[in-house]
């Protein structure tokens, strides 16, 4: 079914009351602009702050994460995949609606403050010969790995947001009204996309527009949760081992020059590029890779006592025990650890290390089961891409300012108010 645009409609009005630190009387009586917030959020902030979020959700059995952002004004509560493969936020939108899934809050009302089309945001979304069809709005769609999409239009409305500084304030933000999605196989229900990528359009990119924090986003992801940041302090970068982007990929979280490792043994595949991504719950590596740990993995359970289970189909290959397993730590003795070692430099190296519990999941069935899956199956072509599973319990961090991917072991349970407390 092909997809129709809209043209973008809604009648509101509304005289807004924001608490602005800074802002006089004039200033605090916002009406709709088409060019941000009437506060400008510079002028009471510098860099040297983080905005940090609480994660919720799980790779197993949830099959995803979660961040609860507040939006508009009175502020309400959405919750939003934190995906740092796609640069757009958008929320599924009542504008009317199309098409949209069941999630957790009521649909979005957005205000009717529209992103005009030659917007620089707008253009950032299309290609260079993009012809406005209505230029008082900006059309986009995205599409995902998985075959999902969301097709609406760019408006701009207030983010509630909570500065490690102790500052709270409401920038104006652009996002989309999604009103007609399709969702993919892996798709969850939740209220949109938290876009967190190298574009323009991304939030942090924004933020960093506007002077409020710097262009560096990190994760640490836990069986429970963990925590979503934004901006530089939030982290010790000295106990942190980096990487350098790729210059090859300028659209994703990518680090090149890659060896895989099986083992602490080269499995002969170098010159890797990897996409980090915490927009995928599961680690994909392309089909020759795939199959290759296939056959060192079964080689290694080759005479140990757990056997192919070929009934569980939670995820392509699992394998039981003598009795149901209930954590990875029960599993991890039989399997081996993966690592990537990217070469930073003549002599450097920068290491990625994939334990076990980095690489299976414990099925309800309590069989062990391998969550890398195959990429070239999905449509990813030659891309390898790091999920969820493989970056728990490791501090993320993506420096867009020097162009660099960090990580360290953390505990990502304890949520930092500084970088001190990492």
């Amino acid at each position: 079914m092909k997809k129709e645009k809209l043209i973008f409609a809604i009648i509101v009005v509304v005289v807004l009351v924001a608490s602005c630190a800074g802002c006089n009387k004039d200033q605090q009586q916002l009406q709709w602009r088409k060019w941000g917030p009437s506060c400008t959020p510079s002028k009471f902030t510098k860099f040297g702050s983080s905005i940090i979020f609480p994660l919720y959700g799980n790779v197993y059995p949830n099959g995803f994460y979660f961040v609860q952002v507040y939006l508009g004004y009175p502020p309400k509560p959405y919750f939003l995949d934190p995906d740092t493969g796609s640069d757009l936020t958008w929320l599924q939108c009542d504008a009317p609606c199309v098409r949209c899934t069941t999630g957790f809050h009521p649909l979005y009302r957005p205000s009717n403050d529209l992103v005009i089309c030659k917007d620089p945001l707008c253009a950032s979304l299309h290609s260079s010969d993009y012809k406005c069809e209505n230029t008082e709005q900006c059309d986009y769609e995205v599409e995902y790995a998985d075959g999902g999409s969301s097709l609406g239009v760019l408006v701009n409305d207030f983010f509630t947001l909570n500065l490690t500084t102790g500052v709270r304030m409401s920038p104006r933000l652009t996002l989309g009204c999604g009103y007609d999605q399709l969702p993919g196989p892996s798709d969850h229900p939740l209220d949109g996309v938290f876009g967190l990528g190298r574009g323009k359009s991304s939030i942090v990119s924004q933020l960093r527009e506007q002077g409020i924090v710097k262009n560096i986003v990190g994760h640490c992801l836990s069986e429970q949760g963990g925590y979503l940041f934004l901006g530089e302090d939030a982290y010790d970068s000295s106990r942190m081992t980096w990487t350098p982007m790729s210059r090859d990929d300028t659209k994703h979280y990518t680090a090149g020059s890659a060896e895989l490792r099986f083992g602490g043994k080269s499995t002969g595949f170098k010159n890797l590029n990897v996409i980090f991504d915490s927009g995928s719950s599961y680690t994909y590596f392309n089909s020759q890779i795939y199959h290759t740990l296939i056959s060192l993995i079964k080689k290694e359970l080759s005479g140990k006592s757990l056997k192919e289970a070929s009934d569980d189909r939670t995820l392509p290959f699992c394998w039981k025990g003598k009795k149901p397993f209930k954590t990875t730590r029960d599993v991890r003795k039989y399997f081996k650890s993966l690592s990537l070692s990217f070469v930073n430099g003549w002599r450097t190296k920068a290491q990625f290390d994939i334990p076990p519990e980095g690489y299976l999941i414990i099925s309800s069935k309590g069989n062990a089961c391998l969550g890398i899956l195959n990429g070239t199956d999905v449509g990813l072509s030659n891309f390898n891409m790091i999920g969820d599973i493989s970056m728990q319990d490791k501090l993320l961090v993506y420096d867009n300012e020097k162009q660099v991917i960090g990580w360290t072991p953390a505990n990502c349970d304890q949520i930092p108010r500084s970088s001190s407390a990492i």
